[in-house]
């Protein structure tokens, strides 16, 4: 009874705090014959993409069939709360988008055929003017949209401080986490803050959990500070789940047996219900994953494809559905990524095709009326170690976008009370 209060209380919070926003686009997942999206710099490219103006950004997927189809993209600029901006193309865009991705190769040595996509930006044709929110839209020839993907263009002119806290909530202090931060503007003359200043926090990487545009508390000189009790809370969460499946012929890490049909087949360990039990430190990339293979000079085109079986020991959820979910499938339900209770098992159990490498996963539970519960399974504890970054937003008076001024980033490794 008292779990359950806590989950409404929380809830409403923040409800409250973040204003649900309505109109934003939202991304488009990809049809089952494309796998393996990933976009972000060179550096970190299964993570949330955000770059600096003029650094260049990769985006890559795979498409599993031998037909070598032809794929264009397009690029629209949004504002913070990702309704459409008001620039034309020309004030945000140098050359040309609705262009064909012409850098592909066909995989190599593996038992699932696929042509592997590589798109950069900028590059020749290509080139972004300004910092904000942005959209990149893949189209087949047919001129359907296949997928969609968000990024960020930051310039950095100003400081973000942050900081994570334990609750100051008592009734949640031992499943939450509260982001507390400050802006300072040491040449940049932020007008009227509490208007042109917008501010998004994201949770390890997850724009659909983040919350959008708390506003500034007071002001200390030049700095602005946020140190709110509820508004800027954060459900804890658990430590993810992963497995390794870089070869494919022996059992990796997290991978009780494999098998050998048409495909590898991977079957990892049986997953048991964390909710109840005490946490247990167990590193993890935050849901992140990366593409390897064993003995092969570019995974890229000459890791396979696998069946990777899931399987999770846990009383069934009456009118809710369970799903496994990370940043290999863009925190996204759906049913590609829905189990199915086995009755006489006992279990939930799905099967993912997955190119290989190195992947986070937790399973989440949904209501009927899509309410997402990511502690419904693995439990919430303040513990937890979370990557939490705050995205700073500023339109001057008479301007006609919102761009990124800054970007702060903190660990709740070093929680503090």
């Amino acid at each position: 009874m008292l779990k359950s209060f806590r989950i409404i209380f929380f809830y409403i919070t923040l409800l409250f705090a973040c204003c649900i926003l309505t109109g934003q686009v939202e991304e488009v997942d990809p049809p089952s014959d494309i796998k393996t999206i990933t976009f972000g710099s060179q550096k970190d490219i299964s993570i949330l993409p955000i770059i600096n103006l003029n650094e260049r950004i990769y985006l890559e997927f795979d498409v599993l069939n031998n037909l070598e189809e032809d794929f264009y993209y397009v690029i629209e600029h949004f504002d913070y709360d990702w309704t459409p901006s008001r620039l034309m193309k020309s004030e945000y865009l140098d050359g040309m988008d609705n262009l064909r991705i012409f850098n592909y190769e066909n995989s190599f040595n593996t038992y699932q055929i696929y042509s592997h996509y590589r798109l950069q930006i900028p590059n020749p044709q290509t080139r972004l003017k300004v910092s904000g929110n942005y959209l990149i839209k893949i189209f087949d020839e047919n001129d359907d949209l296949v997928f969609s993907r968000k990024f960020m263009i930051m310039e950095q002119q100003v400081g973000v401080g942050v900081q994570i806290k334990r609750s100051r909530n008592v009734a949640l202090i031992n499943e939450a986490q509260t982001v507390d931060f400050s802006i300072k503007s040491n040449n940049l003359n932020l007008n009227n803050p509490t208007e042109t200043v917008k501010t998004v926090i994201v949770q390890n990487n997850n724009l659909k959990t983040a919350i959008y545009d708390l506003k500034p508390q007071y002001t200390l000189g030049n700095e602005l500070v946020y140190r709110y009790n509820d508004n800027s809370l954060f459900w804890g969460g658990n430590e993810y789940l992963f497995f390794e499946n870089k070869d494919v012929r022996m059992a990796n890490l997290g991978i009780q047996y494999i098998d050998l049909q048409d495909l590898y087949h991977s079957y990892l360990y049986t997953d048991i219900d964390r909710s109840s039990r005490k946490y247990t430190y167990n590193p993890d990339i935050n849901g992140g994953f990366k593409i390897t293979v064993l003995d092969r000079q570019d995974p890229s085109i000459e890791a396979d494809y696998t069946y990777v079986h899931f399987s999770l020991l846990a009383e069934e959820f009456l009118n809710q559905s369970v799903y496994v979910y990370g940043g290999f499938n863009n925190f996204s339900i759906s049913d590609d990524n829905k189990m199915i209770f086995n009755v006489e098992k006992g279990i939930y159990e799905l099967s993912m095709l997955l190119k290989q490498g190195f992947y986070n996963y937790k399973y989440v539970v949904v209501d009927d009326d899509n309410t997402l519960f990511e502690g419904a399974v693995s439990g919430n504890f303040d513990e937890t170690e979370n990557n939490y970054k705050v995205i700073v937003y500023y339109r001057d008076l008479g301007a006609r976008y919102d761009k990124i001024i800054g970007l702060g980033e903190a660990n709740s490794i070093q929680i503090t009370n």
